[in-house]
């Protein structure tokens, strides 16, 4: 095991424990992961996983990560995962450098990066804290680069307690670096169905079918590779022994792993997504207002965006600002609705959510849980209630809004925001909102967890027209006491 470096995790940890209040115990055990876990797992933590065993908040968990990012303990990976097979097929270190298209070569699939579907958030020591042999991939041994490095190992197949991974090792017949300039020989015993190639780097593949009877002689099936593409000799082999050699004329070293599909898998029309311990997707990390802070500098792509497949917005807007500032004047109005502002914030972190950007005295927040933004828009009329019986009148009245769907992250105006439809009528759905009232949209009502949340509440149901919508669409009006 290599060595830590003490003196910068002392100092580390101790800028961790002055950024904020942690629960009793959170940041010993932090601290333990540090200095007790094998080299895996401090690789790739999943910090989801962390606050599981270890019984402490998710969102406190979350947050402890960040600010260990943040301080330099731990870097931040945007892991592209395949969906059908857990392969990590790109690792990000940073928000704008991720790619909006994935491509598997052992699953043979492609696709668009939905922020919340494939791309995992994980963390790794730093280097500085503690040198890992993952940190310098190339020094692995061709198994450990294959079964630890490239694969999430927790997918499992759907309705099953088998790994995919393990069901995969079970049809491979052969793992091997390619050196530059070499031709490597990998003597195989082949059953009936395909014979496909991958590297696991480049996602480069080739699939040669196995069909006839097994000859006297092993066959020999040769295949060129240039660094970009492999050119195998001949499109079908036969089944039982076969000699694979692979000349590679790249200019680096490559990697090859071999897989013998049986022909009920090569039946199948299309591969199952796999079920994953759940982890911290891109599209709940953005909505994270303790990422927002500590990360400002992050970026997508301006020329191109992230698709984001459910997330939930909440606009709050007051009502009789212009009374306000009439009554109060300009300096002291401000002050209140600043200090307004302030407490939605906090109310959206509280619950999993952040401030994405405010609108004159308006405010837009996101969510990556529909049932998160209905609770925190609950609190937020409890918490201004508690604000003007403190403040006093004139008092702060908000109509608030929320509504559910896909969206695209975006880079606007130097700040991480959202576009799209789902934007457009959450703003609508908040403009039928009355003072001290909550309207959400029938898609936000019908998402999991949020019509048990309101089952204490007086809801009202209406129809109105909705900006893109075809015709009227159902509303829920919320009303408090």
């Amino acid at each position: 095991m290599n060595g830590i470096d003490d003196g910068l995790l002392e100092r580390k940890m101790t800028e961790i424990e002055k950024a904020r209040s942690w629960s009793p115990r959170v940041v010993s055990k932090f601290e333990a992961l540090i200095r007790s876990s094998e080299e895996l797992t401090l690789y790739r933590v999943n910090p989801l996983a962390f606050a599981r065993d270890r019984a402490i908040g998710e969102g406190e968990c979350i947050d402890l990560f960040l600010h260990a990012a943040r301080c330099g303990l731990f870097e931040m990976h945007w892991d592209v995962l395949c969906p059908q097979s857990g392969m990590v097929l790109d690792s990000f270190g940073s928000l704008r450098t991720l790619k909006t298209h994935y491509v598997c070569g052992l699953c043979d699939v492609s696709g668009e990066t939905d922020l919340d579907d494939f791309i995992e958030v994980t963390f790794s020591a730093s280097p500085n804290l503690r040198r890992l042999s993952f940190h310098d991939p190339g020094s692995l041994s061709v198994e450990d680069f294959h079964w630890k490095l490239r694969f999430a190992g927790d997918g499992k197949l759907p309705g099953q307690s088998v790994r995919f991974v393990d069901m995969l090792r079970g049809f491979v017949r052969g793992l091997s670096y390619l050196p530059t300039g070499a031709t490597v020989r990998l003597p195989v015993e082949l059953g009936l169905g395909v014979l496909a190639g991958v590297n696991v780097q480049t996602q480069a593949a080739f699939m040669v079918g196995i069909a006839g009877e097994p000859g006297p002689e092993p066959a020999v099936l040769r295949i060129r590779y240039d660094g970009h593409r492999f050119a195998p000799d001949r499109a079908i082999v036969s089944p039982g022994r076969c000699i694979v050699e692979v000349d590679n004329s790249g200019a680096v070293r490559g990697s090859l792993m071999l897989i013998n599909w049986p022909p009920e898998i090569v039946a199948l029309p299309s591969k199952p997504a796999l079920e994953f311990e759940p982890y911290i997707s891109g599209g709940m990390l953005i909505a994270r207002q303790t990422f927002r802070r500590l990360f400002r500098s992050e970026r997508v792509d301006e020329r191109e965006g992230l698709g984001i497949r459910q997330v939930t917005f909440l606009f709050t807007d007051l009502k009789g600002s212009t009374a306000l500032y009439e009554k109060l004047g300009d300096l002291n109005a401000y002050a209140l609705v600043r200090e307004h502002f302030a407490l939605l914030e906090l109310t959206a972190q509280q619950h999993g959510g952040a401030v994405v950007k405010t609108i004159g005295d308006a405010v837009m927040a996101a969510f990556s849980r529909p049932a998160d933004a209905v609770e925190a828009a609950l609190r937020i009329l409890d918490e201004i209630e508690r604000f003007n019986s403190e403040h006093g009148e004139p008092g702060i009245i908000l109509k608030i809004g929320a509504h559910c769907g896909a969206s695209i992250a975006v880079t606007l105006n130097e700040n991480l925001d959202y576009f799209g439809q789902t934007v457009n009528v959450a703003a609508r759905v908040q403009s039928l909102a009355d003072a001290g009232e909550i309207c959400i949209s029938e898609a936000l009502y019908m998402a999991p967890g949020v019509r048990q949340l309101l089952s204490g509440q007086t809801i009202m149901e209406f129809e109105a027209p909705l900006r893109g919508v075809e015709g009227n669409a159902s509303v829920y009006r919320i009303a408090r006491g």
